[in-house]
């Protein structure tokens, strides 16, 4: 592709280059959703004694929705472009806090008492949190949908890691950067997943000039300093906002910091679950929510068990030998999902069948698999099948977050990262399972696992909790 075709395709799907829309679009919707939050709250009160809260109640603290915007801007939440997911969890919640406890505060001072609109905004703050993310998801998609959503940006390289990037970028309803055109020095094709490639590094200021495109993505392996520096100089710098991937992207995570060491610049990281305070804190998340989780979920539980009992012969409960911290092996319990003599079957399957037998050796699960009894079909769409795994944690074999356990003949699959991504415990739940469960392939499982040890934090474990939720009522990647 040539530059004046390039221009004739990007006029025809491009007319802005600023945040704006975003964060114009994002302002109503937490305007929205704060709202919804005050709505919640009184609604609940109100059902409580419909006397003490009327509409005339709520419509009154409607001026304090500004602040709560003023608040979300003073936490970087607009545009929120490349935020991480469990740093807008952070930041959502403890702004939210801010201004719900300011509300209840004042009124204290003002009455000398706790009154039932404070408990309204009470109730309103355990809400917000998760209505601001909801409202926000889908407000993403919307854009996106529309093709509004997406920052225009310029990605410099087309090799693998400039790929990955692409397909991240693509991939993401939130993100909020869009490739529009890839610059590369290699003449391969002419676009990658329908991103036009022009084979010129040193068109930047023209970029610039003629389509006034402020983000460049510099992803390019094996660059020499003199090599980079002259990318830099004479290109890249022409844009407003510059982004660098590193080589070495598997070592990098949202807490990483710049060091300087006399002169000479250091990214610094850390393996945040080595540190023994955070292994108390996790553990302690654990042992609370399991319980209260538990005795939740008790009834639902026991008909559960009942169900698969009456439904095949066999036990209720199935342990299946699994690896845990430093590849420690323990059992795993689960619904049992499949027939008897399953482990049996399986291998006179993959025996038989050719094609069955890749697909379990690519991922270590089969879709349609026949051995699964119609309720552990249904429990397995669900995730049902994998709450006896409670009593794993209660136990300290796994936590609620963290990699997958796995199986002794998936170790290879792993190869050199197994030790690192094992040296915790693994998880009822985890980050590739939320990004994308058994649709996953064994190369991505390692970077969200590394990107997890190395960015470890409560509101991280938090997020991936409440997108547990998400996915599993949508059943993706589950079988």
């Amino acid at each position: 592709m040539t530059l004046s075709e390039f221009d004739t395709w990007y006029r025809m799907r491009y007319h802005h280059t600023s945040s704006a829309i975003i964060a114009i679009a994002l302002v109503f919707s937490d305007l929205i959703a704060v709202m919804l939050s005050f709505g919640t709250g009184f609604f609940v009160v109100n059902l409580y004694d419909h006397s003490i809260i009327n509409f005339k109640s709520f419509v009154t603290y409607w001026p304090y929705v500004p602040v709560f915007l003023l608040i979300f801007q003073l936490y970087n939440l607009y545009p929120g472009v490349s935020l991480a997911p469990s740093e807008e969890f952070k930041c959502f919640t403890t702004a939210s806090f801010m201004v719900h406890g300011g509300i209840i505060l004042s009124r204290f001072i003002e009455n000398q008492q706790l009154d039932a609109i404070s408990a309204a905004f009470a109730i309103s703050f355990v809400f917000s949190t998760f209505v601001l993310l909801m409202c926000r998801s889908a407000t993403h998609y919307a854009l996106r949908k529309k093709r509004l959503g997406g920052i225009p940006a310029v990605i410099y390289g087309s090799g693998a890691l400039g790929k990955l990037v692409i397909d991240r970028l693509l991939d993401s309803v939130k993100c909020g950067y869009v490739p529009v055109l890839i610059l590369s020095e290699e003449s391969e094709a002419d676009a990658y997943r329908g991103v036009p490639i022009l084979y010129d590094l040193n068109l930047g200021e023209k970029l610039v000039r003629r389509y006034n495109i402020k983000m460049a993505i510099v992803a390019m392996q094996g660059l020499n300093e003199q090599e980079l520096t002259r990318l830099l100089n004479y290109s890249v710098s022409a844009f407003r906002y510059n982004v660098l991937i590193p080589d070495f992207f598997r070592a990098t995570n949202i807490w990483m910091t710049v060091r300087d060491f006399d002169g000479l610049l250091g990214f610094v990281t850390s393996h945040r679950l080595k540190m023994d305070w955070n292994l108390a804190i996790k553990r302690f998340m654990d042992i609370v929510i399991t319980i209260i989780v538990g005795l939740v979920i008790l009834p639902v539980l026991l008909l559960l068990a009942l169900v698969v009992k009456v439904s095949s012969p066999g036990p209720v409960l199935y342990g299946h030998s699994r690896l845990g911290c430093n590849g420690t092996p323990f059992k795993a319990y689960k619904f049992r999902s499949m027939v008897i003599d399953a482990d049996a079957l399986l291998q006179r399957l993959l025996a038989e069948n050719p094609t069955m037998r890749e697909e379990w050796e690519a991922s270590h699960k089969i879709k349609n698999d026949p051995r699964v009894t119609k309720v552990g079909r249904f429990l397995r769409r669900t995730s049902l099948d994998e709450f006896p795994q409670l009593i794993n944690v209660l136990k300290g074999e796994m936590s609620l977050v963290g990699p997958r356990p796995i199986v002794q003949d998936e170790v290879p699959k792993y190869g050199e990262d197994f030790k690192r991504i094992f040296s915790v415990k693994p998880g009822l739940s985890g980050l590739w399972q939320v990004s994308g469960r058994s649709d996953t392939d064994y190369n991505e499982r390692v970077l969200f696992d590394t990107y997890y040890l190395q960015s470890w934090s409560v509101w991280l474990d938090i997020w991936i909790l409440y997108q547990t939720i998400v996915a599993v009522f949508r059943g993706r990647g589950a079988y």
